[in-house]
């Protein structure tokens, strides 16, 4: 009985570690077309299948209908009072998300894990409760209901109940992106730019802000979707006041909920519109970001 060669080992064993570093992938062909072929059965499904169904209902009764469906001074109202809410709440966003990035990333300090924790609250908490909050704290019966009553204030069922409601439900998307991409780039150039003489603000505005631009960009186009698409807290929070209160999505369950489907889907494309603008930059400020942490981490190797 023969044996193999024992200098042939060796470069076989390389020979197929090389080949796997070509071709990571070691699953038959067949099963690899089988789990493809389910991932775009259920894309089509769950996404492309939905997507269209909003746009073919919304142009179902004609151009003019659904451009007068828009017109309509309660969608035009709904559609002012989503963009004015996101105008405030994600510059807002913008300011906490890299103050607490920053004071995460390049500090030590008591509490550190506690605010960390923090800032994940609102993705562990129902829109619907945080909605509910709001009104136990502001709320004619709320703990500073009286107050704000005696002195002509009205917080709930209102602009700014709404205003806050998005903010809670959105603060956490710029901190969270801009977190780790800064603990990635560590602080040696902070500390190269203070040793020269550099102002904190110097610093902040010339070295730490340009190295996390994609990634504030990618936080910050998942808060403003998520602030137009907010359905759960504005919804407790507004008193559903048809052309006062109502954003877009509150729009859009009142037209569906009185018959009306194909203005309910000209206002609701508006919506699905966003979203694919969205993932357009969303993929743009993901793939710069990624080129950011890769350059970063190549940085701290050498």
């Amino acid at each position: 009985m023969s044996t193999p060669n024992s200098k042939t080992l060796p470069v076989n064993a390389a020979a197929r570690i090389h080949e796997s570093r070509l071709n990571p992938v070691t699953e038959p062909r067949a099963v690899r077309w089988l789990l493809t072929g389910i991932a775009l059965v259920f894309l089509a499904l769950f996404l492309v299948v939905p997507l269209v169904a909003v746009f073919v209902q919304a142009f179902a009764k004609g151009i003019d209908y659904y451009f007068e469906s828009l017109k309509d001074p309660d969608a035009w109202s709904a559609i002012k009072l989503t963009l004015m809410t996101a105008a405030i709440a994600v510059p807002l966003n913008v300011v906490f998300g890299l103050a607490a990035s920053w004071a995460i990333a390049k500090f030590e300090f008591r509490g550190k894990a506690l605010l960390t924790t923090l800032i994940d609250l609102p993705f562990s908490v129902s829109p619907v409760i945080s909605g509910l909050i709001y009104v136990l704290m502001f709320g004619a019966q709320g703990w500073f209901g009286p107050w704000l009553a005696a002195h002509d204030v009205q917080i709930i069922f209102a602009v700014p109940g709404i205003v806050l409601a998005t903010i809670f439900v959105t603060f956490p998307f710029v901190a969270r992106e801009l977190i780790p991409l800064m603990q990635a780039q560590g602080n040696d150039e902070e500390e190269a730019a203070h040793v020269l003489g550099a102002s904190g603000w110097q610093i902040f505005r010339r070295v730490t802000l340009p190295n996390v631009k994609w990634g504030l960009l990618y936080g910050v186009i998942l808060c403003n979707a998520r602030a137009m698409g907010e359905f759960g807290a504005v919804s407790v929070v507004s008193g559903h006041i048809r052309g006062q209160t109502d954003t877009m999505p509150l729009h859009v369950e009142i037209l569906y909920n009185e018959y009306n489907f194909s203005a309910a889907f000209a206002v609701a494309s508006l919506l699905a519109l966003l979203a694919l603008v969205t993932l357009a930059l969303k993929l743009l400020a993901e793939r710069r970001m990624s080129q950011v942490v890769s350059e970063a981490k190549a940085t701290a190797t050498h």
